[in-house]
């Protein structure tokens, strides 16, 4: 296995969506390269950071103004009700 495969398939390993065998081949490759293993480390770090941030509570102040900003946006399917009736539907020119 390179070190290509074994990134290409560490998304898997992680979520323990990987057959026996293949993770089998990837410890092994792992336990002889450093710089994977460090990889690996990184990516698992950036899941659990990424889940941490995931439960910051928006703040009040910012929720409002998404709130009022999206409410000012035209509805997509107004804007292309709209441009289907008239005739501005379909791909650019």
């Amino acid at each position: 296995m390179t070190c290509r495969d074994a990134i290409d398939i560490l998304a898997d390993y992680v979520d323990g969506a990987m057959p026996t065998e293949l993770a089998a081949e990837l410890e092994r490759h792992l336990a002889g390269c450093e710089p994977c293993r460090a990889y690996l480390a990184t990516y698992r770090k950036t899941g659990m950071l990424g889940a941490i941030a995931g439960r910051v509570d928006m703040p009040a102040e910012m929720q409002a103004r998404l709130r009022r900003f999206l409410s000012e946006q035209p509805s997509p399917r107004l804007t292309l009700a709209h441009d289907l009736r008239t005739g501005r539907a379909g791909p650019s020119r």
